[in-house]
């Protein structure tokens, strides 16, 4: 609007002042070539001649746009369409401004110019200026309208072209965000008119197209790792099993199949977590959405828990706990299995672990609290990367992949992993938007079912 309010100013400003000027000019064109016709008048024919012309112009024009007045030295008026020598002003280049009123008893304008004779006599020759006055009104008013109009065509053109450029950056945002939330299937909007918008999203189109390409053939390699490694480490597994169960062997031998057969679950609970995370991570994850109650899934995992603690003498207390929210129930159990597990993990006999959970409007969030040493601040970023691990937990088994694992889950339902002090130990929470939930009786949700037994986080497991 400025940058168009301003050319408009300035495009009929300059027509304003090139109009007003002609106009002036062909007025003073006009006095000037009466002043010299009369001047050569004198000459020729002396003042009787002056005089005819004159009477003969007077006589031509009934209207008085043209005034004449011839006087003597002493200013007694000798010929003329005015009774008298009218009071004006003379300006610095000769001109003599003044005003006479017409038949109506308006105030008229006049600009002119004054001859002296030879004789001592002065003729004043003045031609009413109320048209150029009338046209320099005329455009002040098509300034202001114009200058209106033109703000008001630029407010509307702008809120056009704004809202048209907003509705299409917002769709791509839009799509940025569900592809950021890990829903890559998506596609930035198109509209096929080829415009500076349609090649961005063809471009980022043809990007996301290379990255599917791309993920696709990792999954296409994890899952041929998955075939080739997780098989014979199974078939592994059973056979040190078979070994442990034949009774001729030493106590001595039969330790350590055992032990064996314990890293080979390690390591089997290892493989399942990184290839999980890695699917989640990818959008991959085979997508199970549906109304969670909450309330119902922490006191599942409440009561699973709760015996285990109490093997360790670790009481496990479960506090407020209501709500519902849209997402993938398997994965929401195994996040906070994950964290109940670490809990109890790290935590001293004789402790608590407390599970709770807050409404706070758009946004739940589940809490677990323990007593053990916790994270330092500096590295409560570190320990969400897979593998990584504080010095204060070294000699407790773990795989580093726990809290990476949960904070996936997180990321996937949009929402997010924070660790806090709990003044001693750590306090964990898991914050996840609702979503727009189909209500509680969506899907029946009472009770662990079997694909979520599954999912729990084997011993050593889940830990980060």
């Amino acid at each position: 609007m400025g940058i168009f309010g301003s050319s408009a100013m300035i495009l009929v400003g300059y027509i304003y002042w090139e109009t007003s000027a002609y106009l002036e000019q062909q007025t003073n064109a006009t006095i000037s070539a009466e002043i010299r016709g009369l001047t050569e008048q004198f000459r020729q024919t002396g003042g009787p001649g002056v005089e005819a012309v004159i009477r003969d112009r007077i006589a031509r024009d009934p209207d008085r746009s043209t005034l004449y007045l011839l006087v003597t030295a002493d200013q007694r008026p000798v010929l003329g369409n005015m009774s008298a020598w009218p009071a004006g002003e003379l300006d610095a280049d000769g001109w003599y401004h003044f005003t006479q009123r017409d038949r109506s008893g308006q105030a008229v304008p006049f600009q002119g110019q004054i001859l002296q004779t030879s004789e001592g006599q002065h003729l004043l020759v003045a031609k009413e200026q109320a048209t150029l006055v009338a046209t320099r009104q005329l455009i002040n008013r098509v300034y202001i309208l114009t200058l209106v109009i033109g703000l008001l065509l630029a407010l509307f053109g702008g809120i056009v072209m704004s809202s048209s450029v907003t509705r299409r950056v917002d769709a791509i945002n839009r799509t940025s965000r569900e592809i950021m939330a890990g829903r890559l299937q998506r596609r930035m909007p198109v509209r096929g008119i080829n415009d500076e918008f349609d090649q961005l999203a063809d471009n980022l189109n043809a990007m996301l197209d290379r990255i599917d390409s791309l993920i696709d053939s990792v999954r296409a390699v994890t899952d041929n790792i998955a075939h080739d490694l997780r098989t014979p480490l199974t078939r592994l597994r059973g056979r040190l099993e078979n070994l442990a169960l034949y009774p001729d062997i030493s106590e001595k031998v039969r330790n350590d199949l055992n032990a064996t057969i314990t890293d080979a679950d390690h390591l089997l609970a290892t493989f399942r977590a990184l290839l999980r995370i890695a699917r989640i991570e990818s959008g991959t994850h085979d997508e199970a959405w549906t109304d969670i109650d909450l309330g119902a899934l922490l006191h599942d995992a409440w009561e699973l828990y709760h015996a285990v603690g109490e093997e360790k003498e670790i009481a496990v207390h479960l506090g407020a706990a209501a709500g519902h929210m849209r997402g993938d129930r398997d994965l929401i159990f195994q996040a906070v299995s994950n964290l109940l597990d670490n809990a109890i993990k790290y935590s001293p006999a004789g402790s608590d672990v407390r599970l709770e959970m807050r409404d706070e409007g758009d946004l739940l969030t589940i809490a677990v609290s323990d007593q053990g040493p916790g994270v330092p601040e500096t590295e409560r970023g570190k320990v969400l990367d897979r593998f990584y691990r504080t010095a204060t937990v070294t000699g407790i088994p773990g795989s580093g992949l726990g809290l990476s694992l949960v904070n996936a889950i997180a990321r996937h339902h949009g929402g997010q992993l924070i660790l806090a002090d709990n003044a001693p130990g750590l306090r964990v929470l898991l914050e996840l938007p609702k979503t727009d939930s189909a209500g509680p009786a969506a899907v029946p949700d009472s009770g662990l079912t079997r694909k979520a037994r599954k999912a729990l986080p084997l011993p050593g497991e889940s830990h980060g």
